[in-house]
């Protein structure tokens, strides 16, 4: 039997489709709670949750009470063990306090929903003593302990129980504050055991220096900005390659942000998906304009959720455009998409074509 401790982080990615990169520190959270933020940390758990129940694996879970893991569990008929509370708001710490008590049970695993933040507090209390895997609810994870999407999470469990082939992986943290104003900072906070599984497991983010990659992105801008059309408003993503197409623009872009622009100027800046589907409601046709994270290669679900499932269905998934330089996709043979509707994600599935330069589109494999 595999003991299985499952944690989940109610708040995790509030901050994300209401625009604030994050969901770290009671400020930010009431904001986002101000701005009309949903939490989705519970839908995520019960993707996830679903998923094993399909593999018919021989599990015992322990988890916390109510919204911490308990309510996902039950929702579902699966038994489980009760081994940790949590008071009327949680906080960082019940999360470092229930990885405490997994320990304490000798778990074989501890699984997580949240994002960078709560792996962090995972580590800090389990260190490289019982493997770590997380189901991806928050905005950045960067981290390389995340399963690729909530559905994998049973076929990644079923293949551990087999195997107990563990891996050491990078646990990374952002500072929020300097993301929020367009800087990544990066900082390594510790190395953990998770599951040794490339197939369901995603890589670390990848960063590129400059140089060629330049040239490059500078290409790709010149020619997004030759076909825009007139009165469509582009949604363009976060990332330093989209950038250069407001820099082409003449126009400022929020970095790590999604800017709206139409015919030839900025219409909206660092937008929300709430911003985001007002523009489409009031002026119609529209292009939705992203970059994959390097090396991890998603293109939807990591750090840019504004751009939402619903804000996906209203553009049209044939309106989306999916752009990256030849150096980023050398290290990003496969492209990956995680917006929570199975079904969407379902119509990227197979090849998809990425425009690599001027005139130039490449078919690279969605998996």
């Amino acid at each position: 039997m595999l003991r299985v401790g499952f944690v989940v982080n109610p708040v995790a990615g509030m901050g994300g489709a209401v625009g604030l990169k994050g969901t770290d520190g009671e400020d930010i959270l009431r904001e986002a709670k101000r701005r009309g933020a949903r939490a989705q940390a519970s839908e995520r758990a019960d993707a996830a949750l679903r998923s094993i129940s399909l593999t018919k694996a021989d599990l015992l879970f322990l988890t916390c009470k109510g919204e911490m893991g308990e309510d996902s569990i039950a929702a579902l008929g699966i038994p489980c063990d009760v081994v940790c509370g949590h008071g009327e708001v949680t906080t960082p710490q019940d999360t470092r306090e229930a990885a405490r008590a997994f320990v304490s049970r000798e778990v074989d695993i501890i699984v997580f929903v949240g994002g960078d933040g709560t792996a962090r507090d995972i580590l800090s209390e389990a260190g490289t003593d019982v493997p770590i895997v997380g189901v991806p609810s928050g905005v950045k994870m960067h981290s390389a302990v995340f399963v690729n999407t909530p559905s994998e999470f049973g076929g990644l469990l079923r293949a551990f129980q087999r195997s107990k082939a563990v891996k050491e992986a990078e646990v990374l943290d952002i500072d929020e504050g300097s993301f929020r104003e367009g800087v990544v900072r990066a900082k390594l906070f510790g190395i953990a055991l998770t599951p040794d599984s490339s197939e369901h497991i995603q890589a670390g983010k990848q960063s590129y220096a400059s140089g060629t990659a330049e040239d490059e992105a500078d290409e790709i801008a010149q020619y997004i900005m030759d076909i825009m059309e007139p009165g469509v408003t582009y949604v363009i993503g976060p990332g330093s390659t989209t950038a250069r197409i407001a820099k082409a623009l003449s126009q400022p872009k929020t970095l790590l942000g999604v800017d709206l622009y139409r015919d030839g100027a900025r219409v909206r800046e660092d937008a929300s998906e709430t911003d985001i589907l007002e523009e489409l409601s009031a002026h119609g046709d529209a292009r939705i304009v992203v970059s994959p994270i390097g090396a991890q290669g998603f293109f939807f679900g990591r750090g840019n959720q504004q751009i939402s499932a619903k804000v996906i269905r209203a553009a049209g998934a044939d309106n989306v455009v999916v752009v990256s330089t030849p150096s980023k996709l050398c290290g990003t043979p496969v492209l990956r998409i995680d917006t929570g509707d199975r079904a969407l994600d379902e119509e990227f599935r197979g090849n998809l074509k990425v425009v690599t330069g001027y005139k130039r589109k490449r078919l690279v494999k969605v998996a």
